[in-house]
């Protein structure tokens, strides 16, 4: 088996040497997601309030596997990482918002900090198979 790597314009540029995803076989692993404007590669800080920046990211994810003819339906896991805890309920909220009947497993952490000082990052496993 080999590993594909995927681009798309559904989601923001690399910030360095990765992909924005890889796929072997039937499990697509997306790397972490920060809230960058895929359209125009810039930071979406929202005052470094952890709930927009949540639905941010959330948003592309969604575009992204969009673009790959998957929905939120294939994310079998996500791994958030918070840089306040005490953003929790709010960031949850959204995650509500998008992850409504269909509940992957998930992990949330916090963080010392993030990738260009966001408050939220999340990465995703996701079934691409039937």
């Amino acid at each position: 088996m080999s590993i594909e790597m995927i681009q798309s314009d559904a989601a923001p540029k690399p910030v360095g040497p990765y992909s924005q995803a890889t796929k072997i076989g039937n499990m697509m692993f997306v790397s972490g997601i920060i809230p960058l404007d895929p359209e125009t590669d810039t930071l979406c800080l929202f005052d470094g309030d952890g709930a927009k920046q949540a639905k941010r990211v959330l948003t592309t994810l969604k575009n992204f596997l969009t673009s790959q003819g998957l929905s939120l339906n294939h994310v079998v896991k996500t791994s958030l990482f918070v840089k306040n805890m005490d953003d929790f309920g709010a960031i949850n909220e959204v995650y509500g918002q998008f992850f409504t009947e269909h509940k992957p497993a998930r992990a949330c952490v916090e963080v010392a900090r993030l990738p260009k000082d966001v408050a939220f990052e999340l990465e995703a496993v996701v079934w691409t198979g039937s």
